[in-house]
């Protein structure tokens, strides 16, 4: 049963449960030689159906046994599949020639087969006129294309004049002229079947020694010992799907044990933060995991070689993973004793093997080199690379993706990477999270068929989904990497790999069968089950391949809109969302027109405000992730999302379009209250009438977003924004910024968050229940702490705050300031961790032990900086913010910017502040306090009766 789930390769002409059939494959271009008539740029689908072409179905019953054919890389792709899932003939390209692989011998000689074969020869031929040899065996195969008019020679030896060459599976005597051949542009149609010769040598020697794989493994297609039961099998109207799993016999716990050999751990804590991998192919494998089933360093076999990958170059660079490296240099080797080259930024390593007597030179890739050692950040010679692999070479590679992934916002690390566009081919790929830097127990060869490996576990949720998934809890750390790891592999393009496209419409069939799960605070959805994996799928799912969910229409449809609005496209501060007052339903399609000079100037669409990625929840009340946005690159533009949402243009930093006018068709009026703009009769007739689930209200400075029935009750909107108003005033007087905002802030409410009741940021995220306290007047009035602390964090700056200390603990300040300058709520009222009896103890309490800066947080570290203030008012708190906006060389170290605070605040007030900061446990340093010493004495440090009655 397992099979047929993963296998699906029976034959469909009809949709699934009443969706559509996904659409035909992109193009995909392929090299060609010069000059080349026949071998033009052609799609997957398009090579599919050339050799597919007039062929209905193909007997494989008989007195022939084939074998099972194992595909990996991103060119191999299927032509039939059995109904069990086995893969019976396949093609591949290798440099800029061709291969089909067939699995037995006799079938080249079967009449059935003549269409196919006669397609094959055609595909394969690099033009028209070129010559086919075929092996001198194949008498009928001769007379076959003779018939039809082909080229033809029948012959006993391979010659490189040839177009094409037919041969079977059982001689490699010229494997490396049948190599270059191909790589050169030749195409090679080979059969055979490795059942009797795997019964003579051994099943663990098929993938390399087999005489076809010798010469095929190289593209990616390799015999196997597994038989295929006979039967009449159907050629499918799409590209048939490859199996998750396929039965190859080679011995990966030996591999790891020879990996592993008198290694205990893996230690990585002095190695930079590394990055995560994901494990995907058939012939890779992890070696090393943390508990939550990531992994950090990985190998894989591709073609006749060996990759070992690393995710961060000093992990393939420092001595504390000398024996690791060690194996890793012997284990790509294979034996071969032969030349180790490397990159010249590798001299730790280059120092490592020099030590161990092992041979090796700074160069670059050359073809006599036996292992290659390299960094993973460039791309220039991605196909050099992975041919030196493919035939034989081994490839020890480090590299991360997180710093290239925060520099490059809106791109798929793994699909776009440099590092992934060599490592994906292989199996494995470097993704934009980290993991821990820490040492880790190395992996128990025995233990390797039971850790996490991507395609063993979608394997079993596919075997999970034909009965009730809310039936099978899992454990939660491999129902979340599952998840991460469907939605990286949704981000690698199936237009050119056979394998990638295989595991699309796997997951695809998946969603199709099970439907999009229901998720809300009233019926959550726990990471222990395999709904959680689907509910995070849907949305990379529905980004590419959104017909795979049924057209949704909304029952208000004749509400939608045609409008322009008017966006300021002036931003003198960070990117900025810009709202258009307009909410798309979800699986909805609008059209939106920008002016000519929008285009190329950065700017997006964005649909949802729900910006927080819930991915790490142990339980979910809505859906991780919520929001879409799109580039804008036309004058005209179709967006849609699966969620729907607010529709905003994101307006990058120093872009000065103007007021750009926008016009958006099929959308609907969302309730938008915009202060000093939107009437009060015109806001009492809107919320009279039924309206999309969120509304807005906005100012110069900030912009409150809150579910429609929050808003409908406010009958004074007015009011409300002027007192945000002042309250934002007095936020950026404290902060010494520009009043109106460059940017207004915002906070945005959601059933769920991903951290606390709310957290800082671009937008403030609160939860609901927060909203009536965001709109009610009177409640703002009687005290705001929480959405003012937040608002705190955003001005905090990096040159003052002492983190993690001080994180906490100066947003308060803003609390306190906005609350008594705005709101008339003094700082005794404001909170109750401020009450003047707790102030008190809590100094005792730091003092009696031993003023240690480890306990110096929170309330705490708040205290010494309220002792200033009610010392010498805010005023110097404003100047030194001011001044620091300024500065520049301040190093990001805690003493120094202690030290630093210390002598501009003395400066400031004109006292010597270097014995009250002393007593607080900062490390002021000896040189500073003379230095301070010539100011005067501040003789009302509040700190001396704490100090000294102990």
């Amino acid at each position: 049963m397992l099979a047929a789930v993963i296998g699906l390769a029976s034959k469909r002409t009809m949709p699934l449960m009443g969706f559509k059939q996904p659409p035909l494959l992109g193009m995909v271009s392929y090299p060609v030689s010069p000059g080349n008539k026949n071998h033009v740029e052609m799609s997957l689908t398009e090579c599919y159906r050339a050799l597919t072409k007039g062929v209905d179905n193909l007997d494989f019953t008989g007195r022939s046994i084939p074998c099972e054919l194992l595909l990996i890389g991103d060119k191999a792709f299927p032509l039939i599949v059995s109904t069990s899932g086995q893969v019976l003939i396949a093609a591949s390209h290798y440099g800029k020639g061709r291969i089909v692989a067939i699995p037995h011998e006799s079938y080249l000689q079967n009449k059935t087969f003549s269409q196919l074969l006669l397609n094959a020869v055609h595909w394969l031929n690099p033009s028209a006129d070129a010559l086919v040899g075929v092996q001198s065996n194949f008498g009928s195969l001769v007379k076959t294309f003779s018939d039809h008019d082909i080229k033809v020679k029948s012959t006993g030896e391979f010659q490189d004049s040839f177009g094409v060459y037919c041969m079977d599976a059982y001689k490699a005597n010229k494997k490396n002229e049948l190599i270059t051949f191909v790589k050169k542009g030749g195409g090679l149609l080979i059969a055979g079947q490795a059942l009797d010769w795997a019964s003579e040598h051994g099943t663990k020697k098929v993938c390399f020694e087999f005489p076809g794989n010798e010469v095929i493994n190289v593209s990616g297609i390799y015999f196997t010992s597994n038989r295929v039961e006979g039967g009449v099998f159907s050629i499918c109207n799409e590209v048939p799907i490859c199996p998750l799993l396929v039965g190859h016999g080679i011995d990966i716990i030996e591999d790891i044990r020879h990996l592993q050999t008198n290694v205990i751990d893996l230690n990585i804590s002095n190695g930079g933060q590394p990055s995560q991998l994901m494990v995907h192919g058939q012939l890779a494998f992890p070696i090393g995991l943390d508990d939550s089933h990531q992994s950090f360093l990985a190998a894989a076999h591709y073609g006749k070689g060996r990759v070992i990958v690393a995710t961060h170059e000093n992990q393939i660079n420092t001595p504390g993973l000398k024996t690791f490296l060690l194996n890793a240099i012997s284990w790509l080797d294979a034996g071969r004793k032969g030349k180790v080259g490397m990159a010249s930024s590798l001299k730790g390593l280059h120092d490592i093997l020099s030590q161990n007597n092992v041979a090796s030179e700074y160069t670059d890739l050359t073809p006599n080199l036996s292992v290659y050692c390299c960094l993973a950040y460039s791309d220039r010679e991605v196909q050099k690379i992975q041919e030196f692999v493919a035939e034989g070479g081994g490839l020890l590679i480090g590299g991360h993706a997180w710093w290239w992934a925060s520099q490059n916002p809106g791109k798929d690390a793994v699909a776009q990477h440099p590092g992934n566009k060599i490592l994906n081919a292989f199996g494995i790929s470097i993704l934009g999270q980290t993991l821990s830097a820490r040492t880790y127990r190395a992996m128990d060869p025995e233990e390797v068929p039971k850790v996490y490996h991507f395609r063993r576990a979608l394997s079993k949720l596919l075997q999970d989904s034909s009965e009730k998934l809310d039936k099978k809890p899992s454990p939660p750390s491999r129902i979340k990497k599952l998840a991460q790891d469907c939605a990286e592999m949704l981000k690698l393009s199936a237009e050119g790999s056979g394998d990638v496209h295989s595991i699309h419409q796997m997951l695809k069939d998946l969603l199709r069968r099970n439907g999009v799960p229901e998720v809300s605070k009233k019926k959550p959805i726990k990471s222990t089950s395999n709904k959680y994996l689907l509910i995070g799928l849907a949305t990379p799912l529905y980004e590419r391949y959104p017909d795979v969910f049924e057209v949704y229409k909304h029952p208000k449809t004749d509400e939608v809109c045609d409008v322009t609005v008017s966006i300021n496209a002036n931003n003198k501060g960070p990117r900025a969302w810009r709202s258009t007052g307009l909410f798309l339903y979800p699986r909805q399609k609008a059209s939106i027109v920008f002016p000519s000079s929008a285009i190329n100037a950065q700017l997006q669409v964005q649909i949802g405000c729900h910006t927080d990625n819930l991915s790490g929840k142990e339980e979910l009340f809505r859906p991780p992730v919520v929001t879409k946005v799109y580039d804008v690159k036309s004058e005209k533009m179709t967006i849609g999302s699966l969620w729907g949402g607010l529709i905003y243009i994101l307006v990058p930093e120093k872009c000065q379009l103007g007021l750009l006018p926008v016009t958006i068709s099929g959308a609907l009026r969302a309730l938008y209250y915009k202060h000093g703009e939107t009437s009060e009769s015109a806001w009492m007739d809107a919320i009279q009438h039924h309206a999309p689930p969120w509304a807005e209200f906005a100012n110069d400075n900030i912009i409150l977003t809150v579910p429609v029935e929050y808003a409908q009750v406010v009958e004074k909107p007015s009011a409300l924004m002027s007192l945000w108003d002042q309250m934002m005033a007095a936020v950026a007087e404290l902060a010494a910024i520009p009043f109106p905002f460059l940017r207004p802030e915002r906070i945005v409410t959601d059933v769920q968050i991903s951290a606390g009741w709310m957290h800082a940021g671009y937008p403030i995220m609160a939860h609901t229940d927060a909203a009536r306290g965001l709109l009610n007047v009177d409640l703002i009035k009687a005290g705001s702490w929480g959405p003012l602390h937040e608002l705190g964090h955003n001005q905090q700056g990096w040159k003052w705050n002492i983190s993690p200390n001080t994180t906490e603990a100066t947003c308060n300040l803003w609390s306190v300031y906005v609350s008594e300058k705005v709101l008339g709520i003094t700082r005794n009222k404001a909170h109750g961790g401020i009450l003047p009896e707790s102030r008190e103890q809590r100094i005792k309490n730091y003092i009696k032990n031993g003023a240690n800066l480890e306990e110096w947080s929170v309330w705490t570290a708040l205290e010494t900086y309220l002792q200033l203030q009610e010392a010498f008012g805010w005023a110097p708190f404003i100047h030194l913010f001011s001044d620091y906006q300024k500065m520049t060389n301040i190093k990001n170290e805690n003493t120094h910017k202690m030290n630093l605070w210390a002598e501009k605040f003395s400066n400031e007030v004109k006292k010597n502040l270097a014995p009250f900061f002393i007593m607080w446990g900062w490390p002021i340093k000896e040189s500073l306090s003379k230095k301070l010493s010539s100011l005067p004495e501040w003789k009302e440090n509040p700190m001396k009766k704490f100090v000294g009655s102990q």
